[in-house]
């Protein structure tokens, strides 16, 4: 599987996200996930899910340097005693002595920046997380965090899909070479039902989701992190990697609209 080069980390440009996914049923499917191939895991303390994926990791028996695990500290924890407790409670429940890539998960208004990542540079420097990033930021609270503050993150996790248009964004972290991480990359099955996508699967054995997956994860610099609790649905997207999309195909993709948001940013503030 690709992996992606980011602030001194490699990240498999294939992810299972975990939104939703809790106790038995989340370590199942992280367990299956990590049998069929899977190394790259994201959560969230907000997910209420961490101690979940704890135990299907250490159940996995795999090496730690075998696994990229990303977490994510909430927008109400982010002044610098918030963060280290949410920070060290997120890794003793992930029984981990460190993460690969420690994330603000939403904007604040009331955020200090300067004071939110010194904090997380501090947690860097002592080794608890390999790299530090963001979610949800826009190109204004991007390029306050990059020109200005001037912190070296390793991604940018946003909704991005066939049926979104993030150009905008995307220009911007290309320009700096930031990956972009993309979440609900199979707009939460509304390309199943799609006659274009279906028709394009169709033509390479494989489903609309699959297409779908195929476009993102063939765009430099951006990973996908769908979630898929089924084993089937997991090997799947797995399997999605082998298909080889025509120009024709991505023509016929990029003329579908792109205005479907799935997540709605309610409580996050119109940066611009």
């Amino acid at each position: 599987m690709d992996n992606l080069k980011t602030q001194g980390i490699s990240m498999p440009k294939l992810g299972l996200g975990t939104f939703r996914m809790q106790g038995d049923a989340c370590r199942a499917a992280v367990e299956s996930a990590l049998s069929i191939g899977y190394r790259h895991i994201d959560t969230a303390e907000m997910y209420a899910n961490e101690e979940s994926i704890g135990s299907a990791i250490a159940a996995s028996g795999l090496a730690r340097g075998e696994l990229h695990v990303t977490t994510k500290v909430w927008h109400e924890n982010l002044t610098p005693n918030a963060i280290r407790r949410a920070f060290d409670a997120s890794l003793k429940k992930l029984r981990l002595d460190h993460v690969d890539l420690y994330l603000v998960h939403w904007p604040s208004k009331a955020a200090d920046w300067g004071a939110v990542f010194e904090t997380l540079m501090k947690l860097r420097e002592e080794g608890r997380t390999r790299a530090i990033g963001v979610a949800n930021f826009t190109t204004a609270l991007l390029k306050l965090t990059v020109e200005d503050i001037r912190v070296p993150i390793a991604c940018n996790q946003i909704e991005y899909h066939a049926m979104l248009d993030q150009s905008k964004v995307l220009a911007y972290l290309a320009a700096k070479s930031i990956p972009l991480v993309a979440y609900c990359p199979l707009a939460q099955g509304r390309f199943a039902s799609d006659p274009v996508l279906a028709e394009i699967g169709a033509k390479h054995d494989a489903t609309a989701a699959q297409v779908a997956l195929k476009w993102l994860l063939d765009q430099d610099g951006v990973a996908a992190i769908p979630k898929a609790s089924r084993r089937e649905s997991q090997q799947a997207n797995l399997d999605a990697l082998k298909i080889t999309l025509h120009d024709a195909d991505r023509n016929k993709i990029a003329a579908l609209p792109k205005d479907k948001r799935c997540v709605n940013p309610g409580f996050a503030p119109a940066w611009d």
